[in-house]
């Protein structure tokens, strides 16, 4: 634009000076008129070239304003996704808890039938005070009283311990999800010198009574694998040894139903 100027203006100049029309006041006028005309120009110039470097700086802060939403819009995504999968896993464990809350409502609901059937099969004995059914958690437990099934240290039992027993063995049968583990027990007075041959100590005839348990129950139909004999001797008694009625409580024989899973469970836990 200026060189455009500066040649219009030597045209000008050129042309006056031709035709010699022009006095020298004039051209001067002329000239002076020019150069604000190009001065004007100039800051006009400048003015723009300050405007464009405002507008490029206002490009460059528009672009990284830019950048750091885009930057932001992929956080936020990022964290969405992080939300959806949290979501997902959460979802997934309550439906796991429903489950398993489904599950223990099942098992309580068969444990309290199972119950309920074991007390009816031998609610006769139970009444007689021959024996106790009890319902724990994971298990159910008969409590034989000792008096009824077998002589003072003695590890036959006696004819009318069998027909309970039998009774018992029949109601066991159906418990196929059950281990049956059958347990003796006695009071703390040491064995007599008639039988220490046979039974040293307490703890061979609360075995021995539990093992002739197995056995008979194995007889009238209770599969053996599900069974299993132990004995506690004097070390676990209900209640205090003190009275002849606390020794006769103490002598016991004990059948627990422990389902087969928990059992599984505290085996592995051992090993």
């Amino acid at each position: 634009m200026m060189r455009h100027l500066q040649i219009n203006t030597f045209v000008l100049v050129a042309a006056f000076i031709t035709s010699g029309c022009v006095s020298t006041g004039t051209f001067e006028k002329m000239q002076a008129a020019k150069e604000d005309e190009i001065g004007t120009l100039k800051q006009q110039k400048a003015a723009l070239e300050q405007d464009n470097s405002a507008l490029k700086q206002q490009i460059g802060s528009c672009e990284q304003q830019n950048m750091a939403m885009q930057q932001q819009n992929a956080a936020m995504q990022q964290q969405n996704t992080v939300i959806q999968q949290q979501n997902t896993a959460m979802e997934r464990q309550v439906g796991s808890l429903e489950q398993q809350k489904a599950a223990l409502l099942a098992a309580s609901e068969e444990q309290q039938r199972q119950y309920d059937a074991l007390v009816k099969s031998l609610s006769t004995e139970v009444e007689r005070g021959q024996l106790q059914v009890r319902q724990y958690q994971h298990m159910l437990s008969v409590e034989l009283a000792e008096q009824i099934f077998f002589d003072s240290g003695r590890a036959s039992l006696k004819p009318g311990g069998k027909a309970i027993l039998k009774k018992v063995g029949e109601a066991l049968k159906d418990y196929e999800n059950k281990v049956i583990r059958v347990v003796g027990y006695t009071d703390n007075v040491p064995i007599g010198k008639a039988l220490l041959s046979t039974f040293p100590t307490n703890w061979e005839l609360s075995v021995a009574r539990a093992t002739t348990v197995v056995r008979f129950l194995q007889d009238v139909g209770v599969p053996p694998q599900r069974m299993v004999a132990s004995g506690r001797g004097e070390y676990d008694p209900v209640v205090g040894n003190d009275t002849p009625e606390g020794r006769q409580r103490n002598r016991r024989i004990e059948i627990m139903l422990i389902d087969k899973d928990l059992l599984s469970e505290m085996q592995k836990s051992l090993e």
